[in-house]
């Protein structure tokens, strides 16, 4: 029997926390916020949520890649933001998408697109739905289009060629992580770029959102893995030259990338491809002093040894997600090589960490292909809670937890402001409207000038009012941010629910010039309306 994904919740359904898991979770929070145990409400059934009718129909042509099926609708309706995943538990489905549809190849593509522009149709390229911004969401699509067609990539599938002289690979956009290593995989390379949604993104989504990678330094973002894009357009097909680099005027894939779906439909990219890694090394490095860890992983990005990983947990961070229990900051370290053995680099690195009173009481852990010495310990425990984190969140919505992260970067020196007035914002907010909670921060990626923190929010809800206390959240972390010299996103994408601060953020010349791009290729205005730009129909 094959696996199925939740349609309301993240990943497979087998994979959710288990009655009992969620039980103790439910247990240790309610002691955490001070009261009983929390109340674990019943996950929806679907066959109780009765779903508008479509409004529209696809012409005979293409009636074979489209289907109104009620669950392919439902599990449609949203990405996978903590409101996403709260309205679905809640069984709002009141404005799913109209029609799924799924394009066998690039021919299907344009026609989709054709009809859409054609008949006023909503077109929303859909990826693998793993969005935490609202940037798949149909439910908010003005009543001014004649309804809403999701377009979901997954069959456009395949690593179409490979050039081993040049290393690189011509890839489907709607690969799904694994799907594109595993072919990868039979010639000895991977793209390398594994995000934590990797499981369930794919290939056009990464590129369409800028996504960031696992990876803390050098190759973390796509755009960096990027030869060429191949994009369809309601105004033409578009595909940039395959180059290892080029100053002829602006890139144009960067139209692509971080279009969020309102120009076109990614359907294939050249990737740079890399050997698979051989040689590992990882430490778990233990800071006293929140300051000293600051100060420890500024100086390893800066000294040009580009760590593979380099995530500095503050202290409450690495005891929820590390199992470090001794009040510490936890800097999570660690260097690969398919090339050679990386001990010098991580050696050097850890006498840097030492200059600033870091210590290492479980050592490094080296190791080779096929060794799996470096899976356990604090690195290995927050591995896999970073791994496992989604599923845990959607157990949390069933009891009525606030739940919700924001990211962004600034330079190392905006950072002490930063992150004194984020914590301070919402900390303050979590109390007003939540009684209670807290904040954590950890550094996902690390520049020479500036880390990229990651702020995670818990706090105690009301069961009905989620969304709105939500909303204040949301709004209180990202005035903080974008007042202390952050971004409104590092690696999550804009989507719908980051425009307001977006559309402060971008310069107004870029804006116009933006649109202009949009009336170009997409005149009819129905690519993923609302997001990045207003639509401007001609």
């Amino acid at each position: 029997m094959s696996r199925r994904r939740s349609w309301w919740g993240w990943g497979w359904e087998d994979a959710a926390l288990g009655a009992d898991q969620a039980k103790n979770l439910a247990a240790a929070l309610g002691q955490r916020f001070g009261a009983a145990d929390l109340e674990i409400h019943a996950p929806p059934d679907l066959a109780q949520i009765e779903l508008p009718r479509s409004r529209v129909s696809p012409p005979e042509a293409l009636m074979s890649v489209c289907t109104d099926d009620r669950r392919e609708r439902a599990a449609h309706t949203y990405g996978k933001s903590y409101r996403d995943v709260v309205r679905a538990f809640h069984c709002d489905l009141t404005r799913p998408p109209d029609v799924v549809a799924f394009p066998r190849d690039e021919a299907d593509v344009a026609a989709l697109l054709d009809w859409c522009a054609g008949a006023s149709v909503a077109a929303l390229p859909y990826g693998g739905g793993s969005s935490v911004v609202g940037g798949v969401e149909a439910g908010l699509v003005d009543d001014s289009y004649a309804g809403v067609v999701t377009i979901d990539l997954t069959r456009l599938d395949r690593v179409l060629d490979v050039d081993s002289v040049s290393r690189a690979a011509r890839i489907q956009g709607g690969a799904l992580g694994p799907v594109l290593e595993e072919q990868l995989r039979t010639h000895g390379y991977t793209l390398r770029h594994f995000p934590q949604s990797f499981e369930f993104s794919t290939l056009g989504g990464w590129l369409a959102t800028r996504s960031g990678g696992h990876y803390a330094s050098v190759y973390t973002h796509i755009d960096d893995l990027v030869e060429s894009i191949r994009m369809v357009t309601p105004g033409g097909v578009t595909e940039s030259r395959r180059l290892p680099g080029s100053g002829a005027g602006p890139s144009p894939d960067r139209l692509a990338l971080g279009s969020e779906g309102t120009l076109g439909v990614i359907t294939e990219a050249w990737m740079r491809v890399q050997d698979r890694v051989r040689f590992k090394a990882s430490a778990g490095v233990h800071f006293a002093d929140y300051g000293d860890g600051v100060a420890a992983t500024r100086a390893v990005a800066q000294s040009g040894l580009f760590p593979t990983n380099c995530r500095l947990l503050d202290a409450t961070e690495a005891m929820v997600a590390a199992g470090v229990n001794d009040g510490s900051t936890l800097l999570v370290l660690g260097f690969e090589s398919a090339d050679h053995p990386v001990d010098a680099w991580i050696d050097r690195a850890i006498e840097l960490c030492r200059e600033h009173r870091g210590t290492t009481p479980e050592g490094i852990r080296s190791s080779e292909a096929g060794d799996r010495t470096g899976d356990d310990g604090s690195v290995g425990a927050w591995r896999n809670s970073f791994l496992r984190a989604p599923y845990g969140r959607d157990a949390l919505v069933s009891m009525a937890v606030i739940v919700e992260t924001f990211e962004t970067a600034c330079t190392w020196a905006q950072f002490p402001a930063l992150h004194a007035g984020a914590t301070a914002a919402v900390g303050k907010a979590l109390t007003e409207i939540c009684g209670g909670g807290w904040v954590t921060c950890r550094f996902t990626h690390v520049y020479p000038d500036g880390p990229a923190p990651y702020f995670s929010v818990t706090a105690p809800g009301r069961w009905g009012s989620e969304l709105s206390m939500w909303a204040e959240i949301k709004a209180a972390a990202s005035e903080a941010v974008l007042a202390n010299g952050g971004t409104i996103t590092h690696h999550h994408a804009v989507g719908r629910d980051h425009r307001p601060w977006y559309d402060r953020q971008r310069p107004d010349p870029f804006a116009a010039a933006l649109a202009a791009v949009k009336r170009t290729l997409d005149p009819a205005g129905i690519l993923n309306p609302g997001v990045l730009i207003d639509p401007t129909p001609s």
